[in-house]
């Protein structure tokens, strides 16, 4: 078990990570478009320690849940080199280049986890039941049969059958398997969104067939690591998509963490070692990524809103009170939405709950 000291420079060292990857996107690109830098800050006030180089205050403040970019002229035009006196594209591409530093991070990162030694279970995956009326039945699958891929994807262990079948739910699917007596063929189905309960999206039971498994220690090369990385990002967020639209056709429910909750995930993930560590960062900043380009009120999509119809005003910019009010409140919302939502993360521990359970 992890001591609580340790889980916490874990989970701020995480924290660390992500932060300076998105605010690094905003400050590179403000440097780049000649918009003067006037602190880098990581964490929130109030101030710990702060250091000058060149025109930029470089800060670490005492809450480690965030960070920011303050820019001259946020909302001045007339200010040389402010923010506000740059064209649309380059407001917007400042803006935008934080989340995309938190999309490019998980590549990196993943990339890095391939490229690490790693024990990894091999087995053959064989089909032990098959539900009536289900797609792995209409479509001839039978028990006994082995599973060696899907839509081309060799299947390693049950862990990687689970794991391709969620990234093709409701669209159709290819499974190579081998038939005792026919043996290797190939067979076409649509993994199901709302299964009936203990089915599961193919309507099977699998197994591991007897004396099959071994542990190989694996790893690749940095080429390989990278596109294999970058297929990974590609294919999470295929699942965040797919998650998303089971919530709303009501197939699962939404499960939501703060702060608190995150730490718990990150003491859990952390006990598993380096490698669950860092796919785990991965998945967290692919999530920021994502959650900073909605447009909603005080993160970057809703900056990027105003963008928009300033844009559509043909350069005509919002008001700047209007703009600061709708920011405000928005922030002020996200915050309250936090509260709630840490809430619930608290009384989730308290009453011995994980998300991962």
């Amino acid at each position: 078990m992890l001591t609580i000291a340790l889980t916490i420079v874990i989970f701020i060292a995480m924290l660390a990570v992500l932060i300076l990857s998105h605010e690094f996107g905003h400050f590179i690109v403000a440097k780049r478009s000649d918009v003067k830098v006037e602190e880098f800050g990581i964490g929130f006030p109030p101030k710990l320690a702060s250091i000058k180089r060149g025109e930029t205050v470089y800060s670490l403040n005492l809450i480690p849940l965030g960070g920011f970019v303050k820019l001259l002229g946020e909302e001045d035009p007339t200010e040389p080199r402010s923010f506000a006196s740059k064209s649309i594209g380059t407001r917007a591409l400042i803006l935008a280049t934080g989340s995309l530093m938190n999309l490019v991070l998980p590549i990196i990162l993943f990339s890095t986890a391939f490229m690490i030694p790693q024990n990894v279970l091999m087995e053959q995956v064989q089909v032990q039941q098959v539900a009536s009326g289900s797609p792995a039945a209409e479509a001839g699958i039978a028990q006994g049969d082995t599973i060696l891929a899907i839509n081309g994807h060799t299947i390693n262990n049950r862990g990687d059958l689970s794991y391709y079948v969620q990234l093709s739910l409701g669209s159709e699917t290819t499974l190579l398997l081998n038939k005792a007596a026919n043996g290797e063929q190939e067979v076409t189905l649509i993994p199901r969104w709302t299964p009936p309960e203990d089915e599961g999206a193919l309507g099977i039971e699998v197994t591991a067939v007897e004396g099959s498994q071994q542990i190989v220690r694996q790893s690749y090369s940095p080429w390989t690591a990278t596109a294999l990385g970058t297929q990974r990002c590609v294919e999470i967020l295929i699942l965040f998509r797919n998650t998303i639209r089971s919530w709303i056709i009501g197939a699962t429910t939404p499960q939501v963490a703060g702060p608190v909750g995150i730490y718990q995930m990150t003491s859990q993930v952390a006990e598993a070692g380096l490698i669950p560590l860092i796919v785990f960062t991965a998945l967290i900043s692919l999530n920021l990524g994502i959650i900073n380009l909605l447009p909603l009120p005080a993160l970057d999509g809703g900056r990027l809103v105003f963008l928009l119809v300033e844009l559509a005003r043909r350069g005509k910019r919002v008001s700047t009170r209007v703009e600061h009010l709708v920011n405000t409140v928005g922030f002020a919302v996200l915050i309250l939405i936090m509260c709630v939502v840490t809430y619930f993360d608290i009384a989730r521990i308290i009453g011995g709950g994980s998300l991962f359970k």
